[in-house]
This record gives C-alpha cells, sequence and structure tokens, in this order.
C-alpha cells in the first residue's frame, strides 16, 4: 500500500510542480490524459483477470471500457486539432508509477491483491480528480480539449465512489 501512496503523490507532485514553474500546455495535458488513462487501463486489466471477487474482476472490466473510451475519445481530439502529446515529466512519473502498480500487483493474490487494487483506484481517483480541476482544467488553451476534460470529470468522480463503496466491502470481509 506505502508503494502505491508513494506512486500516487509523486505524479500530483510532478503535477502540481508543473504547475508552479509552468502550466502544461494543451500538447503536455493531452499526454498527461492519454498515460493517466493508460494506466488506469492496464490495471484495470489485471483486476478484471486475477481479482478474487467478482465485484473485483467486474470494477476493473468497468475501468478497461471506460477509460478507453476517455482514450479514445482524446485521440480523435488531438487529430482533429492536430496537436501531438508532448511527453513531459509528469506524463513521465504517471507511466512509470503505473508499471510499478502493476509489477506490484502481480505478486499479490487473493483477498491482498483485491485491497491492494481497490486502495490504489480510490487514491489514483481522487489523485487525478485534483489535477483535473487544480492543473489540467485551469490550464486548458484549447475550449474543446477543456470541454472534454470537463465532460469526463463525472466518470472519474463516479469511479471514485464506486472504488470507495468497494473498499468499505473488501474492509467488511
Amino acid at each position: 500500500m506505502k508503494r502505491v501512496i508513494v506512486f500516487v503523490a509523486g505524479a500530483t507532485l510532478a503535477l502540481a510542480g508543473s504547475a508552479r514553474a509552468q502550466a502544461p500546455t494543451d500538447a503536455q495535458i493531452a499526454a498527461i490524459v492519454v498515460t493517466a488513462n493508460q494506466v488506469d487501463i492496464d490495471a484495470g486489466k489485471l483486476a478484471s483477470t486475477k481479482g478474487s471477487s467478482a465485484d473485483v474482476k467486474k470494477f476493473g472490466a468497468q475501468m478497461v471500457t471506460d477509460h478507453t473510451g476517455v482514450n479514445k475519445q482524446a485521440t480523435e481530439l488531438v487529430t482533429k486539432l492536430k496537436v501531438t502529446p508532448e511527453d513531459n515529466p509528469t506524463a513521465e512519473s504517471l507511466k512509470k508509477g503505473g508499471e510499478e502498480n502493476v509489477a506490484n500487483l502481480k505478486t499479490l493474490s487473493g483477498k491482498a491483491f483485491d485491497k491492494a487494487y481497490v486502495d490504489h483506484e480510490v487514491a489514483y481517483h481522487q489523485q487525478v480528480l485534483d489535477a483535473i480541476d487544480k492543473t489540467l482544467i485551469p490550464s486548458a488553451q484549447n475550449a474543446e480539449l477543456k470541454a472534454l476534460l470537463v465532460k469526463v470529470r463525472p466518470a472519474f468522480v463516479a469511479h471514485l465512489e464506486h472504488a470507495k463503496h468497494l473498499q468499505a466491502s473488501l474492509e467488511g470481509k
């Protein structure tokens, strides 16, 4: 669990640090959005097959479906706008943390896997929401990019609430 929180906090600090130094550009925001979604897709794929509870498997599959949809929308928009996502320290931090999370999850099984996955989902979705609200939406210059971020925000809220519900149900077992 500590590794998960360190990853999420590190990604958030990278976002906050870049916001203070210089707001991310639209191209950098595009890379952050795609990377953040891919991190959740990768963990969701693992949870949908390795989870021990049917609810965890179902939630993992939902994360794959929902975040794949967001990435499709983001990719279509950046293609339309002729914006090439630009790698940046925040996107790199997210990718590294996601890889570390999946590697850690692969070492777990049963209830330990379920708990670690769901705990990460709660922390990750809260941090992503904070980044959307405090950095990504305020920094987006293109109106369509900003509108996409605003449009997908409720899904992240719903994912957070669902993950919190799962977390509470796992603690009761």
